[in-house]
């Protein structure tokens, strides 16, 4: 009973805090059209999984996990992604050439969404004890990467040299290719280090069973 409520209680309480934390961003960021641009994902995802949740409650691990992932948009959009405070300190501590933090998110782009995935497919299409589950999931991932590193192009095209900030290049050419390198990384990390527990928590909590009923 308690685990239950537990689990009752997470979503609404993530949702807050993912909520103060995209308000407290918006007051004064590094550059107001980077910020529009990096938090637009939580600006448009947040109010949709709301009005999906009656029909599509998510797994408390993927609920925890887009959390997370909201928030490092939120930090990227606020300072920009190459001016981070914890890029600088990883980036001293660890002996690197520029600030990682913009390495950090594309690794998040498909850590994250790999769950997301997965979970979508699992219950609603018959991949659910397929072979097949893991390698779509990556490819999923992967195509999402390589969209938003054609958005970027196009915020390029657009603003010219006033996207640097959003680009967060940082005078590495083969940036595009390291980002959906990452991405591909932790879209495969993340479903060898979290397919099981996943699995557990869609039957646990009776996820699966609402998905079909």
């Amino acid at each position: 009973m308690k685990a239950l409520t537990v689990s009752r209680m997470l979503p609404p309480v993530l949702a807050a805090a993912v909520l103060l934390a995209l308000a407290l961003s918006g007051i004064g960021p590094h550059d107001r059209p980077t910020w529009l641009m990096e938090t637009c994902w939580v600006i448009v995802g947040l109010p949709l999984l709301v009005v999906l949740w009656r029909r599509f409650p998510l797994s408390p691990l993927l609920c925890c996990l887009l959390a997370v992932h909201a928030l490092i948009l939120i930090v990227g959009g606020y300072y920009t992604y190459s001016e981070v405070p914890l890029g600088y300190w990883l980036e001293e501590v660890l002996g690197l050439s520029r600030n990682p933090y913009d390495r950090i998110g594309h690794l998040a782009q498909g850590f994250v969404p790999a769950i997301l995935v997965r979970e979508i497919l699992v219950r609603t299409s018959p991949l659910r004890n397929s072979s097949w589950l893991a390698p779509l999931t990556v490819c999923a991932c992967l195509a999402f990467s390589a969209f938003f590193e054609l958005i970027e192009w196009w915020a390029a095209l657009v603003r010219g040299a006033a996207a640097d900030a959003y680009l967060a290049t940082q005078g590495d050419r083969w940036d595009t290719q390291w980002d959906m390198a990452c991405a591909l990384l932790g879209a495969i990390v993340s479903l060898l280090l979290l397919s099981r527990l996943h699995d557990r928590q869609l039957a646990r909590h009776g996820v699966l069973r609402a998905a079909t009923a």
